[in-house]
């Protein structure tokens, strides 16, 4: 039986648990979310198949029947179990009663009657990062990083090349993947990659509808775009050009960036709109991502050998994957993620902002003296920029060691990383 490797999202569902009659785990699908759970549980219910469905659709209420905490898989098959659970909790007092997992929303969002606030919270589980997968050294931490004023993170990295970065980047964070033979891994991800596509028996009905190679054009233009701040109007005409069409309006391509998104397979950053000293006005729109790099990679049909001869492309995937890897560190403080651009063009790839306010700044390159040199300077323009001073800037990197330098800024591998 293949060893389970813990999660960084397991702290945070325990917590939960302790506040909340119920939670809702919510992401891709076969991210882990139904492996994590089960640790937590004590009883289950899936909702695979289409005979649980259907007896689930007669008798939701039934669905609740088992020793608590009890899990509820796919959950959203049965949309009504939602205000069932909600009922459950109101007539049953007690926390940590309840896991939903979904890896997509509810066919009909309006048959979710309630919120769910006060007793059913909410947890976005993403693939592996590569602390979880256990292909990064840890040795630098974020939490140190907002809490420390200096500190040490020197490490020599030797073991980590760029060649392993691009198989990492192609084969991704699914736990299935990670496997010991290089080429079967590549396969795994390929299959899930295409089993994306196969909407035909699905039982959300805005799911079949969905023309799979529209949805394959979609994906081939967002990784093109990767890690940029592409508009929606290029989207659309790589679409009409791909394609060979006439036209392919906002209103269809909005429809199924929504499936995508229900999907958890898009998943963009956010501006950061801090308060600046200058007068420049900072750009609103959000950064192109997905939930993970190896999605992009499957969409062109990208090896790691491709991305090894062509550094430009690979630089953007590489930013891609780090900014996977910084949601789930950062949401493991309860910070965010978001990116800064200004009319000056002043841009810093990621920054991570608490709720208090403090926040660190993160140029994302691939290495080597010349492009640390451009993160480095682009992060000190930031810093005299915004009002408030940043409790740590760094430039994070592919590969090559870890350590401060002498202006404080941290140089750190994205392999030596960790909440």
């Amino acid at each position: 039986m293949k060893k389970y490797l813990n999660r960084i999202v397991e702290t945070k569902i325990e917590r939960k648990l302790k506040s909340s009659g119920a939670v809702l785990i919510a992401g891709p699908k076969f991210c882990g979310k139904t492996t994590t759970s089960l640790r937590f549980v004590k009883s289950v219910k899936k909702l695979i198949t289409e005979d649980a469905i259907n007896l689930a659709l007669m008798e939701p209420r039934a669905t609740l029947d088992g020793e608590k905490p009890r899990l509820i898989d796919e959950w959203q098959s049965v949309p009504q179990i939602w205000d069932e659970v909600r009922d459950y909790l109101d007539e049953n007092d007690g926390m940590g009663q309840f896991i939903l997992t979904g890896s997509s929303t509810p066919e009909d969002k309006t048959r979710i009657h309630h919120s769910g606030a006060g007793r059913i919270t909410s947890i976005k589980m993403r693939p592996m990062t590569l602390l979880e997968s256990l292909e990064s050294l840890g040795t630098v931490s974020v939490k140190e990083l907002f809490d420390r004023e200096i500190v040490n993170v020197y490490c020599d990295n030797t073991e980590h090349n760029l060649r392993k970065t691009a198989f990492l980047l192609c084969r991704g964070g699914w736990p299935k993947s990670l496997i010991d033979d290089e080429q079967t891994a590549l396969d795994v991800t390929a299959n899930y990659y295409e089993g994306l596509f196969n909407f035909e028996n699905s039982d959300n009905a805005k799911f079949r509808n969905k023309n799979p190679e529209t949805l394959r054009m979609i994906l081939r233009s967002y990784a093109r775009h990767v890690s940029t701040e592409a508009p929606v109007t290029t989207i659309i005409n790589d679409i009409i050009l791909s394609g060979n069409r006439a036209t392919f309006d906002s209103k269809t391509y909005d429809d199924y960036m929504c499936a995508l998104e229900d999907l958890h397979i898009i998943e963009d950053i956010p501006a950061w709109n801090p308060n600046i000293r200058s007068k420049a006005a900072i750009r609103t729109s959000n950064t192109r991502h997905f939930v993970d790099t190896s999605i992009a990679c499957a969409a062109l049909g990208v090896s790691p050998d491709d991305l090894m001869s062509d550094l430009k492309t690979f630089g953007l995937f590489f930013e891609d994957m780090a900014v996977r890897d910084l949601k789930v560190y950062a949401d493991a403080i309860d910070g965010q993620i978001a990116h800064y651009r200004d009319s000056n063009g002043l841009e810093c790839d990621a920054v991570i902002h608490l709720k208090n306010g403090r926040w660190g700044a993160i140029e994302i390159k691939l290495g080597g003296k010349n492009l640390i040199d451009e993160g480095v300077c682009s992060l000190m323009k930031l810093k005299s920029t915004v009002a408030t001073e940043p409790a740590f800037m760094m430039v994070l990197t592919a590969t090559g060691p870890a350590y401060r330098r002498p202006d404080g800024i941290y140089v750190v591998p994205l392999n030596c990383l960790r909440p």
